[in-house]
């Protein structure tokens, strides 16, 4: 397989780095563009990925395109494509509809649209992905391949993108907010700064981490750590008494009901 890559800033960067790493696909396969030049460089440099002088030789050349360019100018990129047809075109962009991706390339393409979110940055991301009307089921496998190189990934239809944007896309956000919180009141308590980011991070990577290597579910495991009328029992009774359950089923919702808005 020969690999495009259009658009080549962190998130773009991230899958490329852990395709190459994983040796899915060799350095020599790949094709990169970017209209900003210093990002094509540094991956020519540091990487030995050949570098394209336009989004056309992109797809025209390559198998497979990773379009990891901006929402707002996806589709304006995508209608100035001229000459090709039949590659297998991947989109990270948020809130961009396959219909309307498809509509741009007036389907001469395959399309696959993907929600990763930033954990990619160090292979530890959670990607969802949806099938375009003519994207076939090899299609899939590939995505899956690319995807895996950086994280979890699992396959949904697309209406379920806009849920899986407000869960895992926006997710890590939640969870840097709360150990903002945490260190915050840390802090408050009493601990040092750096004692308490330490003892945050590595509190919520390992409740993360006890769930997926032991298998048990969040509940088990939580009715576990918690004795009746103990530190663990007065804190959940507090984050339940202020609506914990509800803040973040509204927070999700929100973040939901922006993504179907930017699909519009």
């Amino acid at each position: 397989m020969k690999l495009g890559v259009i658009g080549c800033g962190k998130m773009g960067s991230a899958l490329l780095e852990g395709i190459l790493n994983n040796n899915i696909v060799s350095s020599d396969q790949v094709l990169v563009y970017d209209t900003y030049s210093e990002a094509v460089d540094r991956l020519v440099s540091e990487r030995q990925v050949k570098a394209a002088t336009s989004n056309d030789q992109v797809v025209s050349e390559c198998d497979s395109v990773l379009l990891c360019v901006k929402p707002q100018g996806l589709l304006e990129m995508l209608e100035s494509l001229t000459g090709t047809s039949d590659h297998l075109l991947i989109s990270i962009a948020a809130g961009v509809r396959i219909s309307n991706i498809e509509a741009a390339v007036e389907n001469r393409h395959r399309i696959i649209r993907v929600m990763p979110n930033t954990p990619a940055l160090v292979g530890k991301g959670a990607s969802a992905f949806a099938l375009g009307s003519t994207a076939t089921e090899t299609d899939a496998k590939v995505a899956r391949e690319l995807l895996e190189a950086v994280g979890y990934v699992t396959e949904v239809p697309e209406k379920l993108l806009d849920p899986v944007t407000a869960l895992s896309g926006s997710g890590p956000a939640y969870i840097f907010a709360m150990i903002e919180s945490m260190i915050k009141a840390g802090t408050a308590l009493g601990l040092d700064d750096k004692t308490a980011l330490d003892l945050a991070v590595h509190t919520v990577s390992g409740a993360a981490e006890l769930i997926l290597q032991t298998g048990d579910s969040p509940t088990t495991l939580r009715e576990n750590v918690t004795s009746p009328n103990g530190t663990t029992f007065a804190a959940l009774e507090s984050l339940k008494s202020n609506h914990f359950d509800t803040t973040i089923h509204e927070a999700m919702k929100a973040a939901c009901d922006r993504s179907i808005e930017l699909g519009e």
